[in-house]
Formats: structure tokens, C-alpha cells, sequence
């Protein structure tokens, strides 16, 4: 039998995740040019039955079970496949049947069927979904998500913005950012496009931080994203917005060190220097710690419509070699 359950695993968004692998390798309605799975080998839009629903219950249960055993906590039990979790004709049942562990249940989706009626029913019944939006123009999404020919950009839009109206659940929206591209106005025309939704929790920015499936694929620069991060904060406000960039750690924790905390906050939010500032004048500390993380490269400044932000600089080994 497949291995269908695996974890739990730290998660940023979801703390500790037990995953659930869905969908055979790699079935998908994208081949995203940054997928860290490599290029789709199965594009469809065709809903089927991979696996039966009593063995997704029976394979999560296992591993609840081990992951008890353990005194191991888990926060989600989360669809997180090697491809498209709603191609899943039964993921609706599969929830449904997962529900009585008692634990919340997550579905990371690139939203790409959500204009299908079935697929926004099945999605209601989970407690957390993450929706993909890289992209609002079609020349765009067409370059990075590579969508499957029988897609159109415009049902897909529809479908997220219907799910957003009804989801009663934590809705969160994630968009990946690469270095090389022509944005333009897009940054703007997509935090218009999220801040328009009926319900949104969350907005991440992310970047590729595994080999990608197409090699000239490079994370975005510092830049890029701080002026991402300025231009959604804007539409949805700077609670509302953070980065995935491949960092662990309690961003929002207080651990009595005040340049750990710097580190931990400017992974997840951009900080203006007032804030700085201020952070460093509540725990006593001198100014000389930023300078210090600035010379060691630990944290970039940048500026942004006549402000200062400081950033955590980006790992250079952002895609490690296999040994």
C-alpha cells in the first residue's frame, strides 16, 4: 500500500503537521516552473478516486496513533500531496471521515478547480485552506504555473473569490515570488485581487526554497519582496501579511535575546527603523546590535517610499545539494 500519512513535521504556518499524500506522483493541473516535485508527468483536470477513504482514515490514524505513542503533539492533519489534493474525487469524504480523530484539518490547494461546485462543497468541510495566487494576469500565471490547457484564468479567479464568500474556516493565501521576472504592476493587481475577497486571514510571500523544478529558477531578491510586502500591507494591512522564506523559529516569541527576536521578526516581517528602534529601547539594548547584524550580513536594510526597513537576509544556500 502507498504511503499516504507521513509526519508530523514542523510548519510555519501550521506548527506541527501530520501530512496526507493523496495523490499518486505527479498528478497535477499545474507544472509549476518553481514545484519542488519536478514537472507534472500526469496534467489533467479530471477529479478521480486514487485511494479508497477507509485506507486515507486507516493510514492517518497509524501515525496519530505513533505520533501519541511519542508524546508527540500535532496541530493539523494536513492534505499536502504530490500533486493536486481536490483531484481527489473523495477528498470531501476523506475530511469528513478524519474529523472524528478530532485533530483540525488543513488542504494546501493551488485553487486551480475551485470553479467547480464539488470541489468548493468538499473544501467547506476543512477547518484551514491554502489557496495559490501567484498570479492575476494570464501571460503570468501561463509562464509560472503552466497550467493545464483546459484551465482559464478568469473560472479560477471566480472560484477563489465564490470559495472566499462561503469558507467559514481560516482562509490563507500564498504567492510565490521569483527572481528574473517582470512584475510590473502585478504585485499591485494581486493584493487588489486578495484584498477583495470576501474572507482572508493571511497573505504569505514566499519563495522557491528547494530545487525547483526548472534550474534558472532563483528566489526573488531582498528588494522584490520587501516592496511585495509594502504594496499588500497596504490593501490588507501588515498583520495580515508575512513571508515564508524557508526560516524556523518563534517569530513572535520573546526570548529575552533581544537580537534572536530581531532575527526571528525581520524572517517574517520587514521592520522600520522606528520599530527597531523602539524593540531595542524596551529591552535596554544598544543600537550597536543592528549594526552588527548589518555588517555580518545577517540582516539587509532597505528602503522603501522614504523608509527604512531591515530585512533578514536570505540563506545563500537556498537550494542545498544532494550528497
Amino acid at each position: 500500500m502507498a504511503v499516504i500519512a507521513f509526519g508530523p513535521i514542523p510548519s510555519r504556518r501550521l506548527g506541527r503537521s501530520l501530512g496526507i499524500n493523496n495523490i499518486p506522483p505527479k498528478t497535477c493541473t499545474y507544472s509549476c516552473v518553481y514545484c519542488q516535485l519536478g514537472e507534472t508527468s500526469v496534467m489533467t483536470v479530471k477529479r478521480c478516486c486514487f485511494y479508497k477513504p477507509e485506507d486515507v482514515l486507516r493510514s492517518v490514524e497509524v501515525k496519530v496513533h505513533e505520533a501519541i505513542s511519542k508524546n508527540e503533539g500535532i496541530n493539523y492533519l494536513t492534505f499536502v500531496p504530490d500533486g493536486e489534493p481536490t483531484l481527489d474525487v473523495n477528498i470531501g469524504r476523506e475530511i469528513t471521515l478524519l474529523k472524528r480523530i478530532g485533530i483540525p484539518i488543513a488542504v494546501i490547494t493551488n485553487a486551480s478547480l475551485l470553479w467547480l461546485d464539488e470541489v468548493r462543497e468538499d473544501l467547506l468541510k476543512a477547518d484551514l485552506v491554502s489557496l495559490k495566487v501567484d498570479a492575476v494576469s494570464r501571460n503570468l500565471w501561463r509562464s509560472i504555473n503552466r497550467p493545464c490547457r483546459d484551465l482559464e484564468l478568469g473560472k479560477v479567479l471566480d472560484g477563489i473569490e465564490r470559495f472566499a464568500k462561503t469558507f467559514k474556516g481560516v482562509i490563507v493565501s500564498e504567492t510565490m515570488l521569483i527572481d528574473g521576472v517582470k512584475y510590473n504592476g502585478e504585485l499591485v493587481e494581486i493584493a487588489e485581487f486578495l484584498g477583495g475577497l470576501a474572507k482572508l486571514d493571511k497573505a504569505y510571500i514566499a519563495i522557491p526554497t528547494r530545487p525547483p523544478a526548472e534550474r534558472w529558477v532563483k528566489p526573488a531578491r531582498e528588494e522584490v519582496l520587501n516592496k511585495a510586502f509594502q504594496i499588500f500591507s497596504k490593501k490588507l494591512g501588515s498583520s495580515k501579511v508575512e513571508y515564508l522564506v524557508g526560516y524556523e523559529g518563534n517569530a513572535f516569541t520573546s526570548t529575552g535575546n533581544v537580537k534572536e527576536d530581531l532575527l526571528a521578526i525581520t524572517a517574517v516581517h520587514p521592520m522600520r527603523e522606528e520599530a527597531v528602534i523602539e524593540l531595542l529601547k524596551k529591552a535596554n539594548a544598544s543600537q550597536q546590535i543592528i549594526n552588527e547584524l548589518l555588517r555580518s550580513g545577517e540582516i539587509v536594510r532597505l528602503e522603501y517610499e522614504g523608509n527604512i526597513y531591515y530585512m533578514r537576509k536570505l540563506a545563500k544556500n537556498t537550494f542545498p545539494t544532494s550528497g
